[in-house]
């Protein structure tokens, strides 16, 4: 069983409850918000380890949460994986330059985004 719980920042409400799924049946604890409001509202609460963040969302993107989340001294510990369509190498610097400790394409298969969590999680 994992220890620290999960959030999954998604909002297409399938592909949120696949990665939920997925993550519940290997032990993890996890949480899910649709949109960057709701993320930050979680991560306020409940202090994650962990944060598979997709990019392109509702209001806040993926990348401007993600700068907050590591320029904040509360929060700077949190890893974060983007997890997101935009495949193209700006995209993917652009992502760790925000502080991002890693960044997966979609569509990805369960065995990258297991092994993706298995490296981050502390």
């Amino acid at each position: 069983m994992a220890t620290g719980h999960i959030l999954v920042v998604e909002d297409s409400p399938t592909e949120r409850q696949l990665i939920q799924r997925m993550l519940e049946e290997k032990g993890h604890r996890v949480l899910a918000a649709a949109d960057g409001d709701e993320a930050l509202a979680s991560i306020g609460r409940e202090r994650p380890a962990l944060i598979l963040l997709d990019v392109v969302l509702p209001g806040t993107n993926g990348f401007q949460i993600c700068r907050q989340i590591k320029n904040a001294p509360e929060t700077r510990d949190i890893r974060i994986v983007l997890v997101t369509s935009k495949n193209q190498d700006v995209d993917r610097f652009w992502g760790m330059k925000q502080g991002a400790d890693e960044y997966l394409t979609k569509p990805f298969k369960s065995d990258e985004l297991l092994a993706c969590v298995k490296r981050q999680m502390p």
